[in-house]
């Protein structure tokens, strides 16, 4: 038993001493769908807020249908560099013209479309758990070939809550109101390119669960201004499709930024497309701890990303 507890702390420790890489500037994951592998921050709370409208033409339910709606979602970095809690959700109104011949119909509907709370945990993050690579002080072809490391990726799970409530028409005949959402999601930067894939279960429990696989491509062309293209494959019994997304995000000082995107499908059952604009911010409340190395008769300090000399004198004044 006593063992047992002794290796439990031990493992509690190397967790939550671990690092992750936060960033100087926001990390959002708007404007694309999927998560990123890496976490806020400790103590950092971010809103990604956004607003979009569409259309669904439906070529054998000879539907056409005008979209509206909202999403937002709320990260909080939680007790460590590698966890994060997070909700997210949409709000969305549907006004669909049933034209069947001469008669033609017309239907509303509004509701929450997505509630879900859940949680991100950094497993193993390759830029502080691999050796970095030493130069070779013989050979300057080894010094500038490929580096098989690079294709190894952050890799994160993530664990969450569906809420539903009240009559809500995007809800399926006994679908529960709470049901789960589970992903496994992956990040390689290399330089100024990102590689996000997400692999998701959404309402595995339910009669009509949806699998989903995600791979988002972003480009950072200038410091401020980032380009992405997604590509998101959906497999369910009720909704199967393939949709591709693109756009740019823009940043406004190191907590602010806007972004625009565009959705689109290749299939007429239905037709889709998409146009979306929204913000990301930040604030920042997160603090490097205290690092003191013993370096000689001279004391350091590692605090805001720099190691400082501390001054005796005025400590002990």
């Amino acid at each position: 038993m006593l063992k047992t507890t002794v290796s439990f702390l031990f493992i509690l420790s190397v967790i939550f001493q671990t690092r992750a890489q936060y960033t100087e500037t926001i990390n959002s994951n708007r404007p694309g769908e999927s998560q990123g592998a890496f976490a806020v921050g400790k103590n950092v709370l971010q809103l990604e807020a956004g607003g979009f409208m569409g259309n669904d033409n439906h070529s054998l339910f000879y539907t056409d249908t005008d979209i509206l709606g909202a999403s937002y979602g709320l990260r909080f970095g939680f007790l460590t560099e590698i966890l994060e809690l997070n909700f997210f959700g949409a709000f969305q109104q549907e006004k669909t013209l049933l034209s069947r011949g001469a008669v033609e119909e017309e239907f509303e509907r509004a509701n929450f479309k997505q509630n879900t709370i859940g949680a991100k945990f950094l497993l193993f993050d390759p830029y502080r758990s691999l050796e970095e690579d030493k130069p070779n002080l013989y050979s300057w072809k080894a010094n500038q070939g490929f580096r098989w490391k690079t294709l190894v990726p952050a890799i994160s799970v993530y664990a969450g809550a569906n809420f539903s409530w009240w009559d809500n028409p995007y809800m399926f005949e006994g679908e529960s109101f709470i049901s789960p959402k589970a992903a496994i999601i992956t990040q390689n930067n290399w330089g100024r390119w990102v590689l996000v894939i997400n692999i998701i279960a959404d309402k595995f429990t339910e009669e009509y669960p949806t699998y989903a696989g995600m791979a988002t491509l972003t480009h950072a062309i200038t410091p401020k201004f980032a380009v992405f293209g997604e590509y998101q494959g959906l497999v369910s019994d009720i909704y199967a499709d393939d949709l591709f997304r693109g756009g740019a995000a823009y940043l406004i000082g190191k907590d602010f930024q806007l972004d625009i995107s565009g959705l689109i499908n290749v299939k007429d059952t239905p037709s889709r497309w998409q146009v979306a604009a929204g913000i990301s911010y930040r604030i920042d409340m997160h603090k490097d701890e205290e690092y003191i190395e013993e370096d000689g008769e001279s004391r350091w300090r590692y605090e805001e990303g720099e190691f400082i000399e501390k001054d005796e004198s005025n400590e002990e004044n």
